[in-house]
């Protein structure tokens, strides 16, 4: 099996933004596999992906970011994966119960840079190696 350690799922309805993090993801080493929507990624979950980081938005079409959580914590998809919500939604109730279905980080979009995400996305693989050391 494919070392997956580096590896990173990012889901968002905005192509520009898939683009533009990818990118970004991809300069600090990442393998990177980017989902148009949460139809597409449960579609990869489910064949068996299991990437380090899943990072997704909340606000999408068809199935938004809190069902798309919601779903793949409850069928177990993505392995230990870590789960790391990246949307616009700043209120403190979106991000409890993001927290409570299950997500590991919450970054607010419009409030950090794509490579303040990047760094964000580092220190939550970080805090969860150090958790697991203990």
């Amino acid at each position: 099996m494919e070392n997956e350690k580096n590896k990173i799922l990012i889901i968002d309805d905005d192509k520009l933004l898939l683009d533009m993090y990818s990118m970004k993801f991809k300069e600090k080493g990442f393998e990177v596999v980017s989902s148009l929507g949460s139809l597409d990624a449960l579609a990869k979950l489910r064949e068996g992906l299991k990437p380090k980081v899943i990072l997704l938005d909340l606000v999408m079409p068809a199935i938004d970011g809190f069902e798309l959580l919601e779903t793949a914590k409850k069928e177990m998809l993505g392995g230990q994966s870590l789960y790391i919500v990246l949307s616009n939604l700043g209120q403190d109730s979106d991000i409890e119960r993001a927290k409570n279905l299950g997500a590991d980080g919450y970054v607010v979009k419009a409030s950090v840079t794509p490579s303040e995400v990047v760094t964000h996305v580092l220190g939550v693989i970080e805090a969860k190696r150090k958790e697991t050391e203990v």
